[in-house]
């Protein structure tokens, strides 16, 4: 007996005229919440003529509680991009381990992890960290991008000069190529 797929071709209906970008932020205080939102804000001013975008802000402490975690586990399922903004001075929670092993273990929608670190951590700490994160996007499938693990200034302070305009134009670039490679084809999920 011999089966038949048929498809019918993509067409022009069949992909959004304005596709939504969405993003996930986790981050572990004021500081890193900032700097994740300006790194959001930098995306959306330089890529909003590609698409429209929408974010969802989780802080640490609230992962915490499992049915908030649970929610923020399939905004992360969701999402385009992840980013994860912390201080980097130390391991993350147990909590925020469980928040990433849940979408880890699942069907993300996510092309990218971006990983911020703020300038209250050591390198070796800021290494270990990235490594982390970096081992949990590739176990994902997903590409990962982190600032140097070096301690950084604030994100003004680093556009400002010609080192830090360069980075962040490159991961700009960067960010802009996984969009621009995501709306070639439709996503379809299990209930479309």
């Amino acid at each position: 007996m011999q089966h038949t797929a048929l498809h019918s071709p993509i067409g022009p209906s069949d992909l959004e005229a304005d596709p939504i970008f969405n993003v996930v932020i986790a981050y572990e205080d004021f500081d890193t919440g900032k700097h994740a939102k300006e790194t959001y804000d930098l995306l959306v001013k330089n890529l909003s003529q590609e698409c429209r975008f929408a974010n969802q802000m989780w802080k640490f402490e609230v992962l915490g509680i499992p049915k908030l975690r649970e929610m923020a586990a399939k905004d992360a399922l969701m999402a385009d991009i992840i980013i994860i903004s912390c201080q980097g001075a130390h391991d993350l929670s147990a909590d925020v381990q469980a928040w990433i092993h849940s979408w880890i273990c699942e069907q993300s929608n996510a092309l990218a992890l971006v990983a911020l670190f703020g300038d209250g951590g050591s390198q070796r700490e800021s290494h270990q960290l990235r490594a982390y994160l970096a081992e949990a996007a590739k176990r994902a499938g997903m590409e990962f991008f982190a600032q140097p693990a070096a301690p950084v200034r604030r994100l003004d302070q680093t556009l400002a000069s010609e080192r830090g305009a360069k980075r962040n134009e490159n991961t700009l670039s960067a960010l802009a190529g996984v969009i621009q490679r995501d709306q070639t084809f439709p996503r379809r999920g299990i209930n479309e």
